[in-house]
């Protein structure tokens, strides 16, 4: 059973820095590209950042870059996504979400996506 699951958000003041977590199990994850997308209330979920299979390409969205910071931990058993955030602003508030697609290299657009998680909230204050 593929699971995603999703940690590490919560409250944060401006200027300050979470780091999230997913854990990816039930799959073949370690020949995945993986992903991390955010949806803010009232708006559309939106890329935020993405890194390859081996971990040797990554990709930001422009509002994050040079902030954000994707990673990730191929072990045999279980894979693990991190998505390291400093700088924060008000408007990183949002829903932040993981996911995973088969394809070894992959971008920005939703339907590229098999799998999905729950989600984790961060709530950054000014």
């Amino acid at each position: 059973q593929v699971k995603l699951v999703e940690s590490g958000g919560g409250l944060v003041q401006a200027g300050g820095s979470l780091r999230l977590s997913c854990a990816a199990s039930g799959g073949s994850f370690s020949s995945y590209s993986m992903a991390w997308f955010r949806q803010a209330p009232g708006k559309e979920r939106e890329f935020v950042a993405t890194i390859s299979s081996g971990g040797s390409r990554t990709k930001y969205a422009d509002s994050v870059k040079g902030r954000f910071t994707i990673s990730r931990d191929n072990d045999n058993t279980k894979i693990t996504v991190f998505l390291q955030m400093n700088s924060l602003k008000p408007e990183d508030t949002a829903l932040y979400y993981c996911a995973a697609t088969h394809w070894g290299v992959a971008g920005s657009e939703e339907d590229e996506y098999d799998y999905w998680g729950q989600g984790t909230q961060v709530t950054v204050s000014s």
